[in-house]
């Protein structure tokens, strides 16, 4: 095989540039960074924790406190699913149709997409839960 001569003085610098732009992406985030997002457990009804994008890719999430015989209306997931994780106190989370989950403290609620829901607050103390909430695929 004939030998070009000079060849590897271009070839050179063209595979060290792509090696360089290789290793840069690996180091770059693809999206949202990780970190700790703190909240007030004190708060008086609502916070919101993840705000969705470009905070996170599709998932939104809040701290939410009921006070007794208090509901946070009906509501549809649209597109996305939802987690209620209930830190203390009672509730049921009310399904369209009449289905219901009792809530609990360290139970986790899980609601489809495209499910008409209500959660009630039917202790005698607050309800205290986080809310998770990321589009479905």
């Amino acid at each position: 095989m004939p030998r070009i001569r000079g060849l590897r003085v271009v070839l050179w610098p063209l595979c060290a540039m792509a090696a360089l732009a290789l290793l840069g992406t690996v180091h770059k985030p693809l999206g949202p960074t990780p970190r700790l997002v703190p909240f007030d457990p004190a708060a008086a009804d609502y916070v919101r924790i993840l705000d969705g994008p470009p905070e996170t890719v599709s998932m939104r999430s809040g701290y939410v406190v009921l006070q007794p015989s208090k509901t946070v209306g009906q509501h549809n997931t649209d597109s996305y699913e939802e987690a209620v994780i209930v830190l203390e106190g009672q509730g049921e989370m009310r399904l369209a149709g009449g289905r219901t989950f009792q809530l609990r403290s360290h139970v986790v609620a899980y609601c489809p997409p495209r499910t008409v829901h209500d959660v009630a607050n039917t202790g005698q103390g607050p309800l205290r839960y986080v809310y998770v909430v990321a589009k479905a695929r």
